[in-house]
């Protein structure tokens, strides 16, 4: 295959005169169909002239540069790609599900309702929560909801000065983010050496302002917050809620709930720790739990499950509201519910120390040729800062690029801030000792080359359909349409 043939855009290969169809000529003109005359088009619309041939492999060869889970090892830290198996796909297509409306009355729809009740009841066993909803779009709109329902809880006591919400400082970008959004002033905190949160200091944070404190755990370095408990009493004693973050619930799995910790609100990534499709703009989906007390304030609508075992949809006077217009993404929670059946409890229990274990091989075997800055056990990720020898100016960016070259997706960069070259690799439970090793011995194979050949990785990556564009003005001055690209070829 010609790559540079096939890595051209469509309107490149365009040549006048061709096309890929044939209208019948009948020798009247096309009738305008009551269009307006202001609305019709002068000119005709500039497409690519192309044949049908040219632009099916077009579409083909270009599908064949995207890289997925499904086309090799994703050690994208924080993000938790694990494998998809296809059995959720084969649930979530039958037309038992697919076809169903989402207004169709409650009695046509019972089969559906209960998978959406019994995957309710499977995440707060999970959680360790009282009850869930399923209805958030994705994780960022969970932990907006969440909020929401804190919000709730404490305008429901007639509590209104309770305005801010803290997070440390490696928190996810979302939660400042939620918590403005939901009218919410976030006060940050700083994180000790070791990647944990400063009790001390969120403790003089504390006051009868703040509405909740939001933590991950294990947090954004992948370390095990251990003073959970403390931390739950001290925001519980200042009239706030616990808040947490199910970005890394994954390594969590059969060892431990948040439910249990004293987190009152969580959501979860259920295309992190589920193992439903992950990126390309969704769909998603960010279940919420709450601790018992709490499930008033749930989004509408909610399923219940009746005496007689029927399921019914319900509105509740003291609900936030709605915050989506039917249930969520069903699709993406039928996948989640064949993931957490086909496992079962025994494998649950299995995924998160194997995800544990998968990491810490992976540090272990890499850390006398990359900078380990918290030299500790980690969980299901962790974050190197850069380069051990850093004497050649090879950067994080650059071994990230090198990467490519040997077929892996690279780990997260630059995150979290805590670090100036972070990278950090997740490698999830779902990859074997085979995967890691041969990813192991080409991060020690690009730690080589930064040493004796640096200009080489600095150049990465050199044999991908795009090579080594120039970052800064890609961002400055991009080019997002054909027209643009016309110009600056002209």
């Amino acid at each position: 295959m010609n790559r540079e043939y096939y890595g051209k855009l469509i309107f490149e290969l365009s040549r006048e005169g061709r096309r890929g169809f044939k209208l019948p000529d009948n020798g009247c003109p096309t009738p305008a169909a009551g269009i307006p005359q202001a609305l019709l088009r002068d000119n005709e619309p500039e497409l690519p002239k192309v044949d049908e041939p040219t632009i099916v492999r077009h579409y083909n060869n270009m599908s064949t540069n995207n890289f997925g889970v499904d086309t090799g090892f994703y050690p994208l830290g924080s993000c938790t790609m694990k494998y998809n198996p296809k059995i959720n796909e084969e649930v979530a297509a039958l037309p038992s599900f697919a076809a169903l409306h989402p207004y169709q009355p409650a009695e046509t729809a019972q089969g559906a309702l209960e998978a959406y009740h019994t995957l309710q009841r499977a995440l707060s066993e999970i959680g360790g929560m009282s009850e869930f909803t399923l209805n958030p779009f994705a994780g960022a709109h969970g932990e907006l909801t969440g909020l929401m329902v804190i919000r709730a809880y404490h305008d429901s006591r007639g509590d209104y000065k309770r305005t801010k919400v803290i997070v440390p400082d490696s928190a996810h970008g979302t939660n400042p983010a939620s918590a403005a959004v939901a009218g919410l002033k976030v006060v940050e905190v700083k994180s000790l050496p070791d990647g944990t949160v400063d009790v001390a200091a969120l403790r003089e944070a504390l006051d009868d302002t703040v509405a909740a404190v939001m933590l991950t755990n294990p947090n954004t370095v992948g370390i095990f917050e251990s003073r959970i408990p403390e931390i739950a009493q001290a925001v519980h004693e200042a009239g706030a809620l616990l808040y947490y973050d199910g970005a890394n619930l994954n390594p969590m799995l059969g060892v431990a709930r948040p439910g249990d910790m004293g987190f009152d609100v969580m959501h979860i990534n259920l295309h992190k720790t589920f193992s439903t499709p992950h990126g390309g703009g969704g769909p998603g989906s960010g279940p919420v739990g709450v601790r018992k007390g709490l499930e008033e304030f749930l989004p509408n609508p909610r399923v219940i499950k009746r005496d007689d075992g029927t399921y019914a949809l319900t509105d509740s006077e003291t609900s936030l509201g709605s915050i989506s217009a039917t249930l969520g993404n069903f699709a993406v929670q039928l996948r989640a519910l064949s993931y957490i059946l086909s496992l079962g409890r025994e494998g649950l229990k299995l995924a998160g120390p194997l995800a544990t274990l998968n990491a810490n091989y992976v540090k272990e075997s890499l850390r006398d040729l990359y900078e380990l800055p918290i030299d500790r056990v980690c969980k299901h990720e962790f974050v190197f800062d850069g380069l051990a020898d850093k004497s050649t100016g090879v950067t994080t960016l650059n071994v990230a690029k090198r990467l490519l070259d040997h077929g892996y997706h690279a780990p997260t960069i630059y995150f979290p801030l805590l670090f100036h070259e972070s990278l950090m690799i997740e490698p999830t439970e779902t990859e074997s000792k085979e995967t890691l090793d041969a990813f192991i011995d080409v991060m020690r194979e690009i730690a080589r080359e930064a040493a004796t050949e640096p200009d080489k990785v600095k150049n990465a990556p050199h044999h991908t359909p795009v090579r080594h564009p120039d970052d800064t003005q890609a961002a400055l001055t991009p080019m997002v349409t054909y027209f643009d690209l016309k110009a600056a070829q002209s």
